[in-house]
């Protein structure tokens, strides 16, 4: 990573910018919520700052506590990462399964987490604050990128031992594409999140690619074909274009983040 201050040599910038796109948030955040984040850790040559970039035409049902996320740091070994404290729930996925447009979309917010027309950019752990104690994580895209098996294989241990040494790691949602689910790659997933005991959610995104029946029916497949695997897996359908799913997603969110006043039973 870089020194300088002005990129973290990952895509993400330190620059303090606020703006608003279309039409205002309905709940815009506070002062102290926007400047919360310059007070956490950060990795080594960050620097505070965030550019809050709201999607127009906000839903009511959007949770402004997800739109507060935001960029903390990127970490290729696990002795970088922020303090292992508080809860945070990792996304993992093949690297052109909509992984990052799946996190924007449950924050609102157009790129908070890097898409890129080239699969594979995430290579590091990417980190964003919801609060002093609540983060979300982005993982490596897996399965797809064009780099030497060396640095595919460095991944892999990174994975592995993130799932297995973070104690704050609270629950794990793998995303898939409805039209190609369950591949080798994302059955290893799911049983690493098993092998930690990980509370599981499995995200079939681009479901606006199929008919609406055509999707509910590969729900079903796939969701016995895990539990047919041996596992106790929420599937639920996703798009990151008609923001299908978003709702079940903060609901499974603010249970394993313990959001005060949204949890469920």
């Amino acid at each position: 990573m870089q020194r300088s201050g002005k990129s973290m040599g990952n895509g993400y910038t330190n620059r303090i910018e606020t703006k608003v796109i279309g039409p205002p948030s309905p709940q815009p955040l506070s002062r102290r919520e926007r400047g919360f984040c310059d007070t956490l850790p950060r990795g080594r040559g960050s620097k505070p700052g965030i550019t809050f970039d709201f999607l127009s035409n906000p839903e009511p049902s959007i949770n402004p506590f997800y739109q507060r996320a935001c960029f903390v740091t990127a970490a290729a070994r696990v002795d970088r990462m922020p303090p292992d404290q508080g809860r945070e729930v990792a996304f993992a996925g093949r690297s052109n399964a909509g992984k990052s447009s799946a996190i924007n979309t449950i924050c609102h917010r157009r790129q908070l987490a890097r898409t890129s027309k080239t699969p594979g950019r995430t290579q590091q752990v990417v980190f964003f604050a919801l609060d002093e104690t609540r983060r979300l994580v982005d993982l490596p895209g897996y399965g797809y990128a064009k780099v030497s098996e060396a640095v595919k294989l460095q991944w892999q241990r990174l994975l592995a031992s993130y799932l297995e040494q973070r104690k704050s790691l609270a629950g794990l949602v793998v995303v898939m594409d409805i039209r190609h689910p369950l591949t080798a790659f994302d059955l290893q997933m799911l049983e690493w999140g098993r092998q930690a005991e990980l509370e599981l959610l499995l995200l079939l995104t681009k479901s606006d690619k199929l008919k609406r029946g055509a999707a509910r029916a590969e729900r079903e497949r796939v969701a016995k074909a895990i539990a047919v695997d041996g596992g106790r897996v929420q599937v639920d359908l996703f798009s990151a274009q008609t923001r299908l799913g978003t709702e079940p997603v903060h609901s499974v969110l603010d249970r394993w983040l313990g959001v005060r006043g949204r949890a469920t039973e």
